[in-house]
């Protein structure tokens, strides 16, 4: 389906069932069916929500207007275009820094935050060379095949997922490709981000070359101190294509502890001395898995 958000036509995916949605950004690269794998583990208890960002998938592509909060505010209006009184932030790399943004924001119905492979909120720093090296990944075939093998995963994927990889990375605007590295991703949003008031998780893969566990341990994690990290092992930057089944358990745990009103740990005042993530653990280590 096609909603107007934003003045910018955004396609949106929608499955499932149920009161609590659960709303999915993708990467720098992707588009909503980037979460299918995870999306189908899930559908039957949630109601699932995934769009493309402006610029990608089969959303239209404005000449401008690809800051992170423009970003932000083109899924603030899906949402509220679609009525969902409660749901879950779900964001991956450049959606991970679109979601921590939005959850800065405080919306009403935001009940948790899930940060897979994130973005930090920090500008990433990058020489010209490197910055250069980024903004022409995506412009033909063979190099979009070098960066998936490379750099974005620790595990092959399979025929059709990585098909799907390169036909994403090519299709997207050259606007859009551009600007990621040159504009959003340069952006300083740390100081909002401290301001996030939700349980929030964030699920890194062990062998991420992107946004590596270390980065968003430094960068990330002391903005948000309430956080708790899920390492998944083996696993690259690409963990939604690469290890759709342990994304989606990790999420359903962490969403079942919210439903539970066991994940209590929300604001920094909540936090044991001892830190979240051991409790939070404890917590979260048993709830039933997806359907």
């Amino acid at each position: 389906m096609e909603i107007k958000s934003n003045g910018t036509r955004i396609h949106v995916k929608q499955q499932g069932s149920g009161e609590l949605a659960l709303v999915f950004l993708h990467y720098y690269g992707g588009s909503s069916r980037t979460w299918d794998g995870v999306a189908s583990e899930l559908s039957g208890r949630y109601r699932i929500v995934a769009s493309d960002h402006r610029g990608w998938g089969d959303s239209e592509a404005p000449a401008d207007g690809y800051r992170i909060a423009d970003l932000a505010a083109d899924a603030e209006g899906v949402i509220e275009a679609l009525g969902r009184q409660r749901y879950v932030l779900v964001g991956h790399s450049m959606g991970g820094k679109v979601a921590q943004f939005i959850a800065s924001r405080r919306p009403s119905g935001l009940e948790g935050l899930v940060l897979v492979a994130p973005s930090p909120p920090s500008p990433m720093v990058l020489s010209d060379e490197q910055r250069a090296t980024l903004t022409g990944a995506y412009q033909s075939r063979e190099s979009v095949e070098y960066v998936v093998d490379h750099v974005l995963t620790a595990k092959s994927l399979d025929a059709a997922r990585r098909e799907q990889v390169i036909e994403d990375s090519l299709k997207a605007a050259p606007q859009a490709k551009a600007a990621w590295p040159n504009v959003a991703m340069r952006e300083d949003i740390a100081e909002a981000v401290a301001s996030i008031d939700v349980p929030t998780i964030v699920i890194s893969g062990e062998l991420d070359q992107v946004d590596r566990a270390a980065t968003l341990q430094a960068e990330l994690l002391p903005r948000i101190p309430h956080a708790a990290m899920h390492i998944l092992p083996g696993t690259g930057h690409l963990s939604p294509l690469e290890a759709p089944a342990e994304v989606a358990r990790a999420i359903a745990r962490f969403v079942g502890a919210i439903e539970d009103n066991t994940a209590v740990c929300s604001t920094p005042e909540q936090v044991p001395e001892k830190g979240l993530d051991a409790g939070w653990r404890l917590r979260i280590s048993n709830p039933p898995g997806p359907n």
